[in-house]
């Protein structure tokens, strides 16, 4: 176990109250998290049970940042003796969320290490996300559960793994190849990062548009698409050599980009070939 040089293991380690995490999440809190610090910031962790963890965002967000803990647990209101704001709530009710932003404003971070249920952490994503400002981001713990059959019932359809798939052809939405229609999540959800077990949508609708083609106006005559080339070699070989005339008139052109681009037997073939690929993992 590679911590011994992470900053938030070692707050971790020298946290006031009981804090449980997984060591794998060390690394990836020093990766995502250090652009925040000794920033005036807005930090909202869901989930602070005994509250150790609080302790370690105070510690390495510095003395200007705002932690904020939410629990579904009243006993964790007694944390705010240590100078904490904390809020009871049921983090996939709508209405406390509301109540919730009503009070706190727009929020930079937020981590949700509560229930970890498909509902608990697809709910928190899509409420939180209208109040993220630009260049914060939302932060999923332990969506490791999405495979987990006892009490959380995955996989499934439902799972927060499935969501983030979603998310994923959301943010494709901005590509100007993609007839589609930009929705809330294409506009705010710039990216999105996996770790172990954890997920990181990085917001800023600054940089959410729908994208289009530029080109900086070179010509290159010798430039071919060669997508598929690799199918038909010897037979597009055949023809350049013994009669390259052809490739003058359009109807060719057409009847080439039929057989060697939109050809569905081409595309059976291939999906075999990456089936053999993934059976061969292990």
């Amino acid at each position: 176990m590679k911590l011994i040089n992470s900053e938030t293991f070692k707050y971790f380690k020298k946290s006031y109250r009981l804090s449980l995490k997984w060591d794998s999440y060390f690394l990836v809190y020093d990766q995502i998290f250090k652009k925040y610090k000794k920033k005036k910031i807005k930090f909202v962790e869901i989930g602070v049970a005994n509250g150790g963890s609080l302790f370690i965002w105070r510690k390495l967000f510095g003395k200007n940042a705002k932690i904020i803990g939410i629990d579904a647990n009243p006993y964790s209101k007694k944390l705010s003796k240590y100078g904490f704001k904390i809020y009871t709530g049921d983090q996939s009710d709508p209405e406390f969320w509301k109540k919730f932003f009503k009070k706190e404003g727009k929020i930079d971070v937020i981590l949700d290490d509560g229930g970890h249920k498909n509902l608990q952490q697809i709910s928190t994503v899509h409420y939180t996300l209208p109040y993220i400002k630009n260049g914060g981001m939302i932060v999923v713990e332990d969506m490791a559960t999405s495979y987990l059959k006892k009490e959380f019932y995955n996989p499934s359809k439902y799972s927060f793994v499935n969501f983030c798939n979603k998310i994923i052809e959301f943010i494709n939405y901005r590509s100007g190849l993609v007839q589609k229609t930009m929705n809330t999540y294409s506009k705010k959800v710039y990216s999105i990062e996996f770790f172990d077990s954890i997920a990181v949508l990085n917001i800023d609708s600054t940089k959410c548009f729908k994208s289009k083609s530029v080109s900086n106006n070179v010509s290159d005559p010798a430039l071919n698409e060669m997508r598929n080339s690799f199918h038909f070699k010897k037979t597009r070989e055949i023809i350049k050599k013994k009669i390259p005339f052809l490739r003058h008139f359009k109807f060719y052109n057409k009847i080439e980009r039929k057989l060697f681009y939109r050809n569905s037997f081409l595309n059976l073939k291939e999906n075999l070939i990456i089936k053999r690929i993934l059976k061969s993992i292990h």
